[in-house]
């Protein structure tokens, strides 16, 4: 069992989220961030500390992935609602500090790989965001989540841009 619980323990205590309430889900449902030009400006050094303190964790909690990551994309310049967003993952780690991941050694050995992605869901850019997971048997042995380089043609099928990364992963 891989997890890294007394970290995570030790990054609620620096931020004072260790008796905040927790929330289900490391971000709201279809909550999309952008640049919010609008908004009242952050210390920016408190919150790339916040964010590099939630990466850390994501070697062994991929269920922070996506969320952390669409959060650092503001650290140039962030406002009170990215600073929100960032509070909203260390309350969700508050209710969640024990996961990680388990492997047992009596595990199957099929390798299956799973990808999705969102369509122009950077707000800002337009640019899509892909993801994928790879199972050694029942057990994840790989993640990743990405925002693409380059726009989506609108005419091109939504679900064929992530896969040809997760087969190259696995074929050399």
């Amino acid at each position: 069992f891989i997890n890294q619980s007394k970290y995570a323990l030790k990054s609620l205590k620096k931020y004072g989220f260790e008796s905040c309430d927790p929330v289900d889900t490391p971000m709201m449902d279809k909550y999309k961030l952008d640049k919010d030009k609008e908004g009242k400006v952050v210390d920016p050094s408190h919150y790339r500390g916040m964010i590099g303190t939630l990466l850390y964790l994501t070697t062994s909690r991929p269920d922070l992935e996506f969320a952390i990551c669409m959060c650092a994309r503001y650290q140039a310049w962030p406002t009170k609602k990215h600073l929100h967003a960032v509070k909203r993952i260390f309350r969700y780690l508050r209710g969640t500090v024990n996961q990680g991941l388990r492997y047992l050694k009596d595990s199957s050995v099929a390798l299956i790989a799973f990808a999705d992605a969102d369509h122009a869901g950077c707000q800002d850019t337009r640019r899509s965001t892909s993801g994928s997971l790879q199972f050694l048997g029942d057990r994840l042995i790989s993640w990743s989540s990405k925002r693409q380089k380059v726009l989506q043609n609108p005419l091109r099928k939504l679900n064929t841009l992530p896969y040809p990364a997760v087969m190259l992963k696995f074929s050399g």
